[in-house]
């Protein structure tokens, strides 16, 4: 019987996860700060966890699932 082998070795299937982590983790960081109100400014909006913290943890998650992807199995 011939034994298939899988794409992917279960440390990739790992890194996959952690990847998706930080980008799920990034947009939830991305939510919140606006105003039901038009015509009321809110600072909040605008503050680093949104413009730095979050857009950062999303290409570090991308960055995390290219790697997963071109990872070689150990032989």
């Amino acid at each position: 019987m011939k034994e298939e082998k899988f794409l992917f070795q279960r440390e990739n299937y790992i890194l996959f996860g952690i990847g998706l982590a930080f980008i799920i983790l990034g947009f939830i960081l991305m939510t919140g700060g606006g105003s039901d109100d038009p015509q009321i400014y809110n600072e909040e909006l605008f503050n680093s966890r949104r413009i730095i913290l979050s857009p950062l943890l999303i290409v570090v998650g991308f960055v995390i699932e290219v790697f997963a992807i071109l990872r070689r199995p150990k032989s």
